[in-house]
């Protein structure tokens, strides 16, 4: 029951990070029900912190997180980050995020295809 718990709780700050980056004027609202429906249901709580964390911070990426995130797919995996990096917060660095993001994203799909 406390793995659930802690599953649960990872699931609402995922949700609640989302929320806080995502830009709530150049995002139809109606889009970010797709982006939920169709990509974060594809990856757990867990690995959705993992991947923020290695993009916008200096974490290091699980094999398994790796897995998910190609599973993903990466329409998905580029839109997700790309929302988060168009935060006012986070503008003067978007290059830097872009160029991160596709570095995870060709670094997991060298390690998917070892698995």
């Amino acid at each position: 029951m406390s793995k659930f718990s802690a599953q649960v709780s990872l699931l609402f700050i995922v949700v609640a990070l989302v929320y806080a980056f995502v830009p709530v004027f150049s995002v139809d609202e109606g889009e970010v029900k797709t982006l939920w429906d169709t990509c974060l249901v594809k990856i757990t709580p867990k690995c959705a912190l993992n991947i923020i964390a290695v993009v916008f911070g200096n974490r290091t990426l699980s094999d398994l997180c790796c897995s998910d995130l190609v599973k993903e797919g990466k329409l998905c995996h580029d839109t997700l980050i790309k929302y988060i990096a168009d935060r006012p917060s986070l503008i003067a660095h978007e290059t830097e995020y872009l160029k991160k993001r596709d570095e995870v994203w060709n670094q997991c799909v060298s390690i998917s295809k070892t698995l």
